[in-house]
């Protein structure tokens, strides 16, 4: 146990958060103006390789007296190609080089399951805190499990408080924990056998217990959102700082670049500090902190900061034809802005990016997987032109790659949101599917069910989408089907809007739907969560099943293996049409 009578500790804080794959840096519009003409120019920022090199500087500035934290707040997974194609091995690589303290787990960590999680913490050479994550009734007999490993710092079911690690500055102790959101459930896909516990609850005795061991120096690593960081510090006492992440808040005042102002950096409910610092790899927060002997912090002084390149670039069509184009002003307009930082690129870091992954990426964005004969339309809901082309194929995906691993599934359904964009004529690209057509990397699953169960989700997400006797959230859940046929009649009493329903089997053709017989199917997990009219989806028979292929990956692999699938005749059209609207 440590002496209660311990001394000041001191530490500059570096934090990140919701990186979501943003290696590379961003082509960011800002908004300026400058002698009564506003501009619109366009700069290089963030990136992994600056945010290497700034840690470096403020590394270098450090007096003696005075320890460097560096803390990401999760949501590292998602966000870009480097995800869709590498899933989170790019993620553990490039994370790795920037040599961070710790980092929470995110909600998107979770997107597909455990196993992406699973294969990163072997991966990663820093602690993954989960500290509300009860991997305690975890299966052993998975392909990969994440319980006992020791760079996972989860729930502690017998002492009912967070796991935290433990840093030093002057000798002194500083414990740090991480909470997850509670509504992990609703928003990601965890595995049945590992459940998230109470943020609240548990903050309480995990402080109760940190400071039964005499450290009273304590940050907690967020990924609960800005409104539930504040919640909690207004309940539970005792937490010097809460790093936060999730909801994506610049906190600071970057209104003179046309950016949104924010609260300020460092907000302060009872005596506890919260920070965060916006997303995609923007920008990065620092702060130098100084506990007194209690724990509290009595020095707090930080910002965000935006992390740009040297170049701006200005439309020259934005400026009077007369007008000389004001580069110079522009570019000392923005570097004297006090949340800015040029910053050059960490050689060693881009280096890495440069050789193994970005060459990669571009070779799989342009490998041609298909080729499309005419231009294939998507649209949420069929109107007087017709129906999606592209959602029943995606759908039909679903289906061939789930029966590839060995599931019997004879039908699929797919929401029309989680299609985002149309098709040209001509070349289909890996880029084409995983950038643009599909880009969320959401796990496709299997699910066994009864015949009225699968009419009575086709109905709901119908209904929610065209707000037909309920208030829908949205045309997106719209649903598009593989081997299914049916009618949609609005104007039928709720429950029975859906007839003449059928299913396709290969050696019958097509039969009708035996309500209470049992059918597999295939959805994304989204859609598996039975949200957005889809609650049917709920009454499956025992667990389903949640793949680590995502949307994408079974787009693209129906497409290698049938490249000329996208030029067949859809046989399921009818499907589509209802009546009475």
């Amino acid at each position: 146990m440590h002496d209660k009578n311990n001394k000041m500790a001191k530490i500059r804080l570096i934090h990140i958060n919701d990186t979501h794959s943003h290696f590379e840096p961003t082509s960011l519009q800002l908004s300026i103006s400058l002698s009564g003409q506003t501009l619109a120019p366009y700069v290089s920022a963030g990136g992994f390789a600056r945010i290497a090199a700034r840690k470096k500087q403020l590394e270098a500035t450090l007096c003696d007296t005075r320890e460097m934290v560096f803390l990401h707040a999760g949501d590292c997974f998602q966000g870009t190609l480097y995800f869709s194609l590498f899933k989170g091995e790019a993620n553990a690589e490039m994370l790795n080089t920037l040599n961070l303290d710790a980092m929470a787990l995110g909600n998107h960590e979770l997107d597909m399951g455990n196993l992406p999680v699973a294969k990163f913490v072997r991966q990663i050479n820093f602690p993954l805190l989960a500290g509300n994550w009860d991997l305690s009734q975890e299966a052993s007999n998975k392909k990969l499990t994440i319980r006992g490993r020791e760079n996972v710092y989860a729930y502690d079911p017998l002492a009912c408080t967070a796991q935290w690690i433990v840093k030093y500055a002057q000798g002194e102790p500083i414990a740090i924990f991480s909470l997850a959101l509670d509504q992990m459930l609703d928003i990601s896909n965890p595995d049945h056998d590992t459940p998230f516990v109470d943020s609240i609850e548990t903050a309480v005795n995990t402080v109760k217990a940190i400071r039964s061991q005499g450290i009273n120096n304590i940050i907690l690593l967020s990924h609960m959102g800005y409104e539930a960081d504040f919640e909690l510090a207004e309940k539970v006492e005792g937490i010097g700082i809460i790093v936060g992440g999730h909801s994506h808040r610049l906190q600071g005042d970057f209104s003179a670049l046309g950016l949104k102002k924010d609260d300020d950096y460092g907000m302060v409910v009872n005596d506890t500090y919260i920070v965060q610092a916006g997303y995609h790899s923007l920008s990065m927060g620092h702060c130098d902190i100084d506990f007194d002997a209690n724990g509290k912090i009595v020095r707090f002084n930080g910002k965000n900061e935006l992390l740009l390149g040297r170049r701006v670039f200005l439309d020259a069509s934005m400026t009077k034809a007369t007008d000389q184009i004001p580069y110079t002003h522009a570019r000392q307009f923005i570097d004297s802005h006090p949340n800015v930082v040029v910053c050059k690129k960490d050689p060693d870091v881009q280096e890495i990016l440069n050789t193994k992954y970005v060459p990669m990426v571009r070779k799989l964005q342009d490998r041609i997987v298909a080729i499309a004969n005419k231009p294939m339309r998507h649209v949420r809901i069929p109107d007087e032109i017709g129906a999606s082309e592209l959602a029943p194929f995606v759908a039909e995906s679903f289906a061939y790659t789930m029966q590839k691993l060995g599931y019997e599934v004879e039908f699929a359904i797919h929401n029309a949101g989680g299609v985002r964009n149309s098709l040209h004529q001509g070349n289909v690209s890996v880029g084409d599917i995983a950038g643009k057509l599909l880009p969320f990397a959401v796990p496709v699953g299997v699910y066994k069910i009864k015949g009225k169960d699968i009419a009575a989700a086709l109905e709901g997400a119908i209904n929610n989408a065209l707000n037909n006797g309920v208030k829908g959230t949205g045309d997106g859940s719209y649903p598009y089907t593989y081997n299914l046929n049916f009618t949609y009649l609005s104007d039928a009493p709720k429950g029975q809007r859906v007839v003449d329903f059928e299913i396709y089997s290969p050696e019958l053709g097509w039969q009708p739907i035996d309500p209470n017989k049992f059918y597999l199917g295939s959805s994304s997990a989204y859609t598996m969560k039975g949200k957005e009219g889809y609650e049917a989806l709920l009454n499956i028979s025992g667990d389903e099943i949640v793949t680590d292929k995502s949307m994408t990956d079974c787009f693209i692999e129906l497409l290698t293996d049938k490249p000329d699938e996208l030029n067949r005749t859809q046989l399921t059209q009818q499907t589509w049409w209802h009546k009475g609207c």
